[in-house]
């Protein structure tokens, strides 16, 4: 059988009104499904457990165990995003609802975050970049834009913080890497092969690692000391950052309630240095 979220997709026009709510269920909350169990999937979705095993014979599986294991398979067998593309308009296929749909996915996808935090991972990986005395980032492609804020915001609190988005480079970055380094990896499906060897290369020269990626099945995870997860998934062609995002803003806020004796001095002088520069638009007194 096929990729079980594109089956899902196909099957949804065919469904029952119990079926298709538990399908578009799945389909929304691609990350999160498959590790519940019959009754809270009934739970959630306001249907019977008895009903999420026929929806389960009904997509062609044996029970809920085979399904299950299905979208485990599927989490690392990554859509093409054409494939997404076509998912994205069979789920969004409501003209009065769409837009609509698109938010609460991703309120959706911050209430899974939220739910599936490990707050003694986030604690570590807070003290760790606290301590740290590098700190490396590494992303590629459309998580490079998740790279970039990370930085930005570090530097505020931290010196030596430095993203790094090609893998050509890290043989010279890496070079005097040390156990008491940090590397932070960033990755969601598609996950690129270019940040998976910079952050594999990091962990195999001691520094410690931490991954920012979708779920605990992603490849960043074996290799991470510290795994933060967030959900990332929209039944569309594009990924969700917004969850990743709110999750980075928990870290970095942390941080700085961490240290905001330390700060509060850098921030004021950070501010006397923008308005020197004339960084930032002042409104003009009549």
């Amino acid at each position: 059988m096929g990729n079980v979220y594109q089956t899902i997709g196909e099957k949804i026009p065919n469904m029952s009104k119990s079926h298709k709510k538990i399908g578009e269920y799945i389909l929304r909350n691609p990350n999160k499904v498959p590790f519940l169990t019959v009754g809270k999937l009934a739970q959630i979705t306001s249907v019977s457990e008895a009903t999420v095993v026929r929806f389960a014979t009904f997509i062609g599986y044996s029970g809920f165990p085979e399904l299950q294991q299905a979208m485990q398979d599927s989490l690392q067998k990554q859509l093409t995003t054409t494939e997404r593309l076509q998912m994205s308009s069979q789920v969004y296929d409501e003209e009065d609802q769409w837009l609509y749909n698109i938010f609460q996915d991703d309120i959706s996808n911050i209430r899974s975050t939220m739910e599936n935090l490990d707050q003694t991972q986030f604690q570590k990986a807070v003290n760790l970049l606290l301590g740290a005395n590098n700190i490396y980032i590494v992303a590629s492609r459309s998580a490079v834009s998740l790279g970039v804020f990370l930085e930005y915001y570090l530097r505020i609190m931290r010196s030596h913080v430095e993203f790094i988005s090609s893998v050509e480079l890290i043989s010279e970055k890496f070079y005097n890497l040390h156990e008491n380094d940090v590397v932070v990896g960033i990755s969601f499906p598609r996950y690129t092969q270019s940040t998976l060897k910079m952050f594999s290369f990091a962990g195999e020269r001691g520094a410690t690692t931490i991954a920012i990626t979708d779920n605990l099945l992603s490849p960043l995870v074996p290799i991470a000391d510290v795994p933060l997860t967030a959900s990332s998934r929209l039944p569309s062609f594009i990924d969700s950052f917004v969850a990743p995002l709110s999750l980075m803003n928990a870290l970095v806020t942390q941080m700085g309630n961490a240290r905001n004796m330390d700060i509060k001095q850098k921030l004021e002088d950070l501010e006397k240095t923008w308005d020197y520069l004339d960084i930032f638009h002042k409104k003009r007194e009549e």
